[in-house]
């Protein structure tokens, strides 16, 4: 399949979940990722869920970061250049969804994306060398590029691993982990 073909099958899947199974698998790769070796650093990036796309709830994984003491960097989207902006998130971060339903800080305290050591990336299916398929604009692979060589990139996803994929470009950047509700893939980048 291409991404295209990809993209569509795992939208369908994703959509096939209640709300109930998705707390529950949330939950599950929210525990799954304490297994991680990645809990020392200090500046952690997190996607907030579109509840619209039934995305996996980060909420967990934000208690998790927050019950740690962990500052979190979020993205805004910025349409015009095709980029992501970054901002801590603090007590006073407002929170509104952009024109495609997607969380977003307000403003605030701007983070530079080489400061993140670790990165949640968002994703719709991932194969068993790391490479993910996004929702195709690039903003996380972009993201990615402009992050210190040796930051974390951890996927996540309701599903297993894909075995390859055929379409794989050299601005595609591969994840070091990806976290699934039965399964942590660890990848040789």
């Amino acid at each position: 399949m291409n991404k295209a073909e990809l993209r569509k099958k795992y939208k369908a899947l994703r959509l096939d979940l209640t709300e109930k199974k998705i707390e529950e698998l949330s939950l599950e790769i929210a525990n799954r990722l304490l297994q991680l070796p990645v809990w020392e650093q200090e500046l952690y990036h997190l996607f907030l869920s579109i509840a619209e796309q039934k995305e996996i709830d980060t909420e967990y994984i934000l208690h998790i970061l927050q019950g740690k003491d962990k500052n979190v960097a979020l993205s805004k989207t910025n349409i015009q250049d095709n980029k992501l902006e970054h901002y801590l998130l603090t007590d006073s971060t407002v929170i509104r969804k952009n024109r495609w339903n997607i969380p977003e800080p307000d403003g605030g305290i701007p983070i530079a994306p080489e400061k993140i050591d670790v990165v949640f990336v968002p994703l719709l299916a991932f194969d068993e060398q790391g490479h993910r398929i996004g929702y195709g604009k690039g903003f996380y692979d972009t993201f990615l590029n402009e992050c210190k060589p040796n930051v974390v990139k951890i996927g996540l996803s309701f599903f297993a691993a894909e075995p390859h994929f055929k379409e794989v470009f050299s601005s595609d950047v591969p994840l070091d982990y990806c976290v699934t509700p039965n399964k942590i893939y660890k990848f040789k980048n």
